[in-house]
């Protein structure tokens, strides 16, 4: 069986000049539009119409490579970390660096809460140490939404600690075993979980500051992410490990709950999952395919080609009807992955 989807071009986003390390798309905001970011080892994390992959931004400061990049809810601020020990956030509109948070090692990961409006990030890396940073608490100015209502960060005996006026709590201290490769925030405001290179996913509690439960992996980890389609309301979501060659998929709202275990026979670098149309995207680090699988089933339904290097990472849109791949090549692809007119795809 193949997928009932035709075969159509995607859209290719050019404008890097390295690999193209890590894609994330907002939710949907105004009029059903959304957008990605987009992170590279050319220093230069870029900001695109989700749809048509138009080109909107490039967000210039790092000097190193910068290794993921996420935008907020509402799209409104952008976070990116990079190995110049440092991770920084940003104001879409306008370009502008609104806070640069200074790390003692190379920064990997980076997340903001799902809820709308947030003014918390958290951040890890080859520090392994989980960092959660309270925006409101600034000597500096303010970012877009700054008004907005967010849930306070738990109270603790210990001091926060300040990096460029912006206070700092760290959580879990000294239990990473490895650098911190993605950080995804859950529903529960007060429960994030990291992906490390000791090969752990661990869901932590903020309130207590330790983790609630553990899950060791099989292989390397790859990519960490919550689907997108998880902002939508009763959609408890599915946490995506692509570790070693295998893909593990979690319950998105119970900490550390395995809802199955896909084996392939290669070595699985990213995926992703639509779990309304029960669709598996996984991208290999020994190939320049990115393969569509039946997620009930796990029949390969097809085989995307077109990448000439390996894809580092993939992304469902928010609204499900396109995917994008970000590959050792340079370059972000747009697929569209539904049967109905899209896009540019009209």
């Amino acid at each position: 069986m193949t997928s009932d989807i035709p075969k159509v071009v995607p859209l290719t986003c050019h404008g890097h000049s390295r690999p193209v390390t890590h894609l994330s798309f907002s939710s949907t905001v105004e009029d059903e539009q959304y957008y990605f970011i987009s992170s590279c080892k050319d220093n230069n994390p870029m900001l695109r119409d989700g749809i048509t992959g138009d080109w909107i931004g490039t967000f210039l400061g790092h000097k190193g490579a910068v290794w993921q990049a996420r935008l907020s809810a509402d799209a409104a601020i952008s976070a990116t970390a990079a190995a110049d020990f440092s991770a920084k956030v940003w104001d879409t509109y306008t370009g502008e660096c609104l806070h640069t948070l200074q790390h003692a090692h190379i920064v990997r990961a980076v997340a903001f809460p799902i809820q709308a409006n947030p003014q918390v990030l958290a951040t890890g890396g080859a520090e392994k140490k989980l960092r959660i940073f309270d925006l409101t608490r600034s000597s500096g100015g303010g970012s877009p939404g700054s008004n907005a209502s967010t849930p306070p960060l738990p109270p603790s005996n210990a001091n926060p600690a300040t990096e460029n006026g912006v206070a700092s709590y760290e959580i879990g201290a000294g239990v990473h075993g490895g650098t911190i490769k993605s950080i995804v925030w859950n529903q529960d405001y007060n429960v994030v979980t990291t992906a490390a290179e000791d090969r752990k996913i661990r869901w932590w509690d903020l309130r207590s500051r330790h983790p609630v439960v553990e899950h060791a992996v099989d292989g390397p980890i790859g990519t960490c992410e919550l689907n997108s389609l998880a902002t939508r309301p009763n959609d408890s979501g599915i946490l995506t490990v692509a570790a070693g060659k295998s893909v593990y998929l979690f319950d998105g709202v119970q900490p550390g709950r395995l809802l199955k275990k896909v084996d392939f026979g290669y070595d699985v670098a990213s995926a992703a999952v639509n779990s309304e149309s029960a669709r598996l995207v996984t991208g290999s680090a020994n190939d320049t395919w990115a393969r569509v699988y039946d997620l009930n089933t796990d029949e390969e339904l097809e085989v995307q080609k077109g990448h000439h290097g390996p894809i580092w990472s993939v992304s469902f849109s928010p609204d499900g009807k396109l995917y994008g791949t970000g590959s050792e090549d340079g370059t972000v692809k747009l697929w569209k992955a539904c049967r109905e007119p899209y896009g540019l795809w009209r």
